[in-house]
């Protein structure tokens, strides 16, 4: 029997062992990760992530998963939306990023209100029908079967719920995705050897950028797990964008 590959940035590798590569390179950037995300986006994430956070339409006493939350700066946000009688989790595969969510929820004052659950995307550990809004940012590209993680997700939403998905995306102007390519595969690199004495980590994270699905390709993909009225909105040019999906 041939043996299944998957990427792992430009590297075809078993599918079997991308997992464990993954997780060594977020156990590698977890204690950075924040201030990398500022100096590479120069701070753009914050509103890539607030766009994401209203389009959710999340109200008082709803229910949240933030998948692939990591440093919980989205959690922290839903802890506030959906107040005290809402329920919000935190999950992520990673035990390193969830430790330091978990650390910085905590010195926040907001801890004690999030349940924080190490989970694998790709078969969620809810029941069917648990969530008002789903969302996932800068982490889909990680995760080995893109297919069974929406299909979990969409199991796992309540019928009316959405699922939001920020994910790296193509360029829409030529000129521009050149020099975006440029920065990406030369500059974020060298940042990551000097803030986080990581080259590698960061020249994968910018590989794992080119080799994610583009918008329609996606949006397609969401359509196929279940979920209906798909769209998405290109930010900074098309160099992130947010999907969202409806589960009927």
């Amino acid at each position: 029997m041939e043996k299944q590959t998957t990427h792992f940035g430009y590297e075809e590798v078993p599918v079997e062992e991308k997992a464990g590569r993954v997780e060594k390179v977020f156990d590698s950037v977890a204690q950075r990760y924040d201030v990398m995300n500022d100096l590479m986006s120069m701070g753009i994430h914050r509103l890539w992530k607030r766009i994401t956070l209203e389009r959710s339409g999340v109200r008082r006493g709803q229910t949240v998963l933030d998948i692939a939350g990591g440093t919980g700066d989205l959690t922290e946000k839903f802890v506030q939306r959906v107040g005290p009688q809402g329920r919000v989790v935190l999950a992520d595969i990673n035990a390193s990023m969830l430790q330091v969510g978990r650390d910085r929820l905590l010195d926040r004052g907001v801890g004690a209100r999030v349940e924080v659950v190490q989970a694998d995307a790709q078969a969620l550990p809810f029941p069917d029908n648990t969530f008002d809004c789903i969302t996932i940012a800068f982490g889909l590209r990680n995760v080995t079967d893109k297919d069974a993680a929406l299909a979990s997700m969409a199991r796992v939403l309540k019928p009316g719920g959405r699922l939001l998905v920020l994910e790296f995306s193509k360029p829409r102007n030529p000129v521009f995705e050149k020099v975006y390519d440029q920065y990406s595969f030369h500059v974020l690199p060298r940042i990551g050897r000097w803030v986080a004495n990581d080259a590698d980590s960061y020249r994968y994270l910018a590989e794992s950028i080119r080799m994610h699905p583009d918008q329609q390709t996606l949006q397609a993909m969401m359509e196929n797990a279940g979920l209906e009225r798909v769209e998405y909105t290109n930010l900074t040019g098309g160099v992130v964008a947010l999907h969202r999906g409806f589960k009927f």
